[in-house]
């Protein structure tokens, strides 16, 4: 069964994660598909990451010595293309280090890819760690907003060449408040690849330390963040000549922005 799917790559990111490493990397070596490689980041650690990673002689570890940029999202996108250059895999799972896969993951998401060709990039709908209730996935665009909603890094599979893709529109040194998923999500969206499942093959953890955490909903990082995530699509969609009409989320970040900025 095995032979038939290709060899896959699982892309994991990491910084100050030491207490999540262990459950998040036995999820990956154990997983039922077997013709994988696991490519681990590590950004400059300094809670000692890298002696949990490096137990695991199966893994491929990339050791950065000091970060690149000051923003979390920048370090991030950053580790994610290291990892893709030493990557061999035809299809990609991206994973934060915090998170971790079902068992079947890679089996059950290589074989559904396999049996639609037209897909080149899903999710699959997460769990939370700390509960068993799935949050859905809403099927329709809320007339409020431009894009559909959608989940965080560790539910992304992409095909490698739609990854490659992607690459030269992924302005890894602008937006800083800008995360990899929500890019992703923004190109694959515009250019009518975005796709997802409701079926649950993804762990994540809902808690304060990541990257997300220095994002406060309704905060001026907050705002800021979809701020960028406008501009970013907007960017987009000029550069494919693709034309949409601007929601009213739009104005009222613009508006917020606006008057948080002017009073800060």
């Amino acid at each position: 069964m095995q032979k038939k799917f290709p060899l896959v790559s699982i892309l994991i990111t990491n910084y100050n994660k030491k207490k999540y490493l262990k459950k998040m990397l036995n999820s990956c070596v154990n997983q039922s598909y077997k013709n994988k490689e696991i490519i681990f980041y590590d950004d400059a650690s300094s809670d000692n990451s890298l002696s949990i990673v490096q137990e695991y002689k199966s893994i491929k570890i990339i050791k950065n010595k000091s970060k690149k940029y000051k923003s979390g999202p920048l370090n991030q996108i950053n580790g994610i293309i290291e990892c893709f250059k030493k990557s061999k895999g035809e299809l990609i799972f991206l994973l934060d280090s915090d998170d971790c896969f079902k068992k079947d993951k890679l089996e059950k998401i290589s074989k559904f890819i396999s049996n639609n060709n037209e897909y080149k990039f899903i999710q699959d709908t997460p769990v939370e760690l700390n509960g068993s209730k799935k949050v859905k996935l809403k099927r329709k665009i809320h007339f409020f907003s431009i894009w559909p909603q959608f989940y965080p890094t560790s539910s992304i599979t992409i095909r490698r060449k739609f990854f490659s893709e992607f690459l030269p529109h992924l302005k890894k040194n602008s937006f800083e408040d800008l995360e990899v998923d929500a890019r992703l999500v923004i190109f694959a969206y515009i250019n009518k690849e975005f796709r997802y499942i409701e079926k649950s093959y993804t762990y994540y953890n809902n808690h304060m330390e990541g990257i997300t955490s220095n994002y406060k909903k309704y905060s001026l990082n907050w705002w800021k963040k979809r701020n960028d995530a406008f501009q970013y699509m907007f960017n987009l969609m000029k550069k494919f000549n693709i034309k949409i009409k601007k929601s009213p989320d739009y104005f009222l970040t613009k508006l917020i922005i606006f008057l948080l900025v002017k009073n800060s």
